[in-house]
């Protein structure tokens, strides 16, 4: 499988629907266009199923359940009901459920309607799987309200998502087997600053951290020799700290993570409730080389980072690396 870098992601603003989350604002969700879409069960109980493996040494398997089985089932009746609507691929989860869907021609329906559909007709399901006795829950409610959707566009974000949806189950049995390295955690001290962090806080514990901080005015061939002397520090046991702002900065910090070297990495933006790592980072994470901290809160709009930001994370850098010296 090809785990893609799942990098660039756009974050958009809000825009308030009826029955229905994220959006992107301007959007037309009448025309044609391929869609990611990711329904959650009410209070995240885990009724379509159950993963076994660990995801390293035994391979990850969904096995749905009676209910899980119908939800799949489902899926065929967008088509009948929309003709030009798509389902591409889907991948359920024991909680929730990723559907890939391409409206292959303009539909007279917003995509909410067709959503919303499709929930209805899987909690008629649900009650009378119910009934049947084949689904012991005390809730009335299937869906949580709404649904996210993520709109794929541009090179190759297709096949990424088929493979982000293919590596759901391995990524859930890693996280099981080591939850402290993918639960966003808050407030936590560090070198007098307070941090949301997510990754392996015992990176920050380690003998020597050495902060990289790289001006702008940098020629390549002195980021190829920065790069050089911080991948010799980072092979003797260094943890690297960093922004990773500059084309310096960035230059160092990617060489080590290919290199499979521990970093720290400081971000202006904060991470909402279930962030979790994905793509290369999930890997990182899985073996414990990455800490991600966040000084400031989350935000779904696209920011440009401000100078005195990139200043003031470089000065918490610097403090982090000093105070491990003391």
């Amino acid at each position: 499988m090809d785990r893609e870098k799942f990098k660039g992601k756009k974050q958009w603003a809000s825009e308030v629907l009826p029955s229905m989350k994220r959006r992107r604002v301007g959007h037309d969700y009448h025309g044609r266009c391929i869609y990611m879409i990711t329904l959650v069960v009410k209070g995240r109980r885990p009724l379509f199923g159950s993963v076994t493996g660990d995801g390293e040494h035994e391979p990850a398997v969904m096995h749905p359940s009676p209910l899980g089985k119908a939800v799949l089932d489902e899926l065929g009746a967008i088509t009948l009901h929309y003709p030009a609507v798509a389902v591409i691929s889907q991948q359920l989860m024991p909680d929730h459920l990723h559907v890939i869907i391409f409206v292959k021609e303009r539909i007279d329906h917003h995509l909410s309607q067709v959503i919303n559909g499709y929930k209805g007709g899987c909690t008629r399901i649900y009650r009378q799987l119910k009934q049947q006795g084949l689904v012991c829950d005390s809730d009335d409610i299937l869906w949580e309200e709404g649904y996210n959707d993520r709109i794929l566009e541009g090179k190759n974000h297709l096949q990424r998502m088929m493979d982000y949806l293919d590596d759901n189950p391995r990524r859930l049995a890693i996280k099981r087997s080591r939850p402290e390295y993918f639960q966003v955690q808050r407030d936590i001290q560090v070198a007098g600053f307070t941090f949301a962090a997510l990754g392996n806080l015992f990176l920050l514990h380690a003998p020597q951290l050495l902060q990289v901080q790289c001006t702008r005015k940098l020629t390549l061939q002195e980021i190829d020799d920065t790069r050089r002397h911080f991948m010799s520090c980072a092979a003797n046991g260094a943890v690297l700290v960093s922004p990773s702002i500059s084309p310096g900065e960035k230059a160092v910090m990617r060489a080590a993570f290919e290199n499979g070297y521990p970093i720290i990495i400081l971000q202006e933006n904060g991470f909402a409730p279930l962030a979790k790592p994905g793509g290369e980072r999930f890997d990182a994470c899985t073996r414990g080389r990455l800490l991600l901290l966040a000084p400031w809160e989350h935000h779904n709009d696209r920011r440009t980072i401000k100078q005195q930001q990139c200043w003031q994370l470089n000065d918490m850098a610097a403090a982090i690396c000093n105070q491990s010296q003391e």
